[in-house]
């Protein structure tokens, strides 16, 4: 009744019950400011430009050094407990394989954090990598990010983007205009925090299967922070406008393409647990609608805390999920990129299209774009010694191509969204070579 009641009450004049109204407005330009300020606002800190995530974790990270080790641990076993705690470990194949790599995972981590193993194992581009430039911050930024999430796009500015963006992004993209969120949300903040919006509006019935799969392999690509790694890697931050820009360009350029191929296209129109679609249709000023729609978001929002306790939740059990995987999976990547000709097998699929766009050093490029699916960091390391336009092309390649298994599919997998392993090589593969046709002309223009 009590839901019902706020409802009716968004739909009245505000004349009517102008105390409801004035906190229905208070809620939504209070809590979405303080969500666009912790997520979208750069702040200089220490002398260093990010938001004000990312300048939370790095205090944590070192102001209680010796800890954050131990908490990733933790983290990594609970996520290795929780399958067979569930009973969901041998729901299916995919569950079973993730699971036995979670327990894998957790005794790499094991050995990493106390220091005995294989030496192999601590080559810094190896295990350490793996642990400190990859577990640690998703381990600190998926839960905290989940706590401002919910000011985020819990009252009201979610359904207001959604309206204004719609008819950019239905016909572009095929998504919903809220989904324009999630894409600045992973640019400049996280894909985990991107799929971690992603997945919680899917799962309350405003994205479908497809539109949800969409967002998740489209959008979700590593943040400007990621991207500035890359650049540094590959000696282009001389030039980091141009490729910062660039990138996102073609990211979306990829996109808009990717979605109108197998297998999004095919991908399934129904909603999470057989919801209805949201009813998108109105009359009058689109501006009006909007801002009904975030009243009417703000005046159905439950309490504070309870909003922050439900997104923690989430948060914290997204992190349980990933961060075993990230030691395991990625591991793999890593010693098969390091001590196995595969990915040198594998980048001949890559050789036509980068020796057809005359790249310098064409196979060395393939090789590079093929290593990105098992780690996104690796291209660069690669190609870091290469010709300038291969270095550009590259360093596009391993942002636009999204998906890469030490850490984006784990995230993927870890949500509700019905996608499979193979369907996720496909689209990587679709977007790499997308990327390369694309990338490779505009280099040659803005070198």
């Amino acid at each position: 009744m009590e839901k019902e009641t706020a409802v009716n009450q968004s739909h009245q004049p505000e004349l009517k019950n102008p105390n409801a109204a004035l906190k229905n407005k208070v809620k939504f330009f209070l809590f979405s400011a303080i969500g666009i300020f912790m997520f979208f606002v750069p702040v200089t800190v220490n002398e260093k430009s990010s938001i004000m995530l990312d300048h939370i974790v790095t205090a944590i990270q070192t102001s209680i050094p010796a800890a954050v080790p131990y908490y990733a641990l933790l983290i990594i076993m609970l996520g290795a407990i929780y399958p067979f705690y569930t009973k969901s470990w041998n729901k299916n194949k995919v569950n079973i394989v993730f699971s036995i790599f979670k327990v894998i995972g957790l005794f790499v981590a094991i050995m990493i954090v106390s220091g005995y193993g294989p030496d192999w194992l601590f080559n810094p581009s190896m295990g350490p990598f793996l642990f400190d430039k990859l577990v640690v911050p998703v381990g600190l930024l998926v839960p905290i990010g989940s706590v401002f999430l919910a000011l985020l796009v819990g009252y009201g500015l979610l359904e207001f983007f959604g309206v204004i963006m719609q008819p950019i992004m239905k016909p572009i993209w095929k998504t919903p205009g809220k989904s324009a969120i999630d894409a600045v949300a992973s640019f400049v903040g996280s894909y985990s925090i991107g799929l971690l919006i992603t997945n919680r509006v899917f799962k309350e019935g405003k994205y479908s299967i497809k539109e949800a799969a969409i967002i998740a392999t489209g959008f979700s690509t590593v943040s400007a922070t990621f991207m500035i790694v890359v650049a540094k890697t590959l000696g282009l931050m001389e030039i980091w406008n141009t490729y910062f820009w660039t990138t996102f360009a073609v990211t979306f350029i990829v996109t808009a393409i990717t979605v109108r191929i197998w297998p999004l296209r095919s991908m399934s129109e129904e909603y999470y647990n057989g919801q209805q679609p949201p009813m998108e249709s109105f009359s009058g000023s689109r501006l009006q609608e909007a801002w009904k729609e975030a009243m009417d978001t703000a005046a159905q929002s439950p309490v504070l805390w309870k909003n922050i306790r439900d997104n923690l939740k989430d948060g914290i059990v997204m992190t349980m999920s990933i961060l075993p995987s990230i030691m395991s999976v990625g591991l793999l990547g890593l010693v098969l990129a390091e001590f196995t000709p595969v990915f040198d097998w594998l980048g001949y699929i890559f050789y036509p299209f980068t020796a057809l766009v005359q790249l310098p050093e064409p196979l060395l490029a393939a090789k590079a774009s093929a290593v990105g699916i098992a780690e996104m960091f690796l291209p660069a390391l690669l190609a870091a010694e290469a010709a300038l336009a291969t270095k550009f092309v590259i360093g596009v390649v391993s942002v636009s191509a999204i998906i890469f298994f030490s850490a984006l599919v784990p995230c993927i997998l870890s949500t509700e969204i019905p996608i499979t392993i193979p369907q996720l090589l496909v689209i990587w593969a679709e977007r790499t070579i997308l990327t390369i046709l694309i990338a490779a002309p505009l280099a040659y223009i803005l070198l």
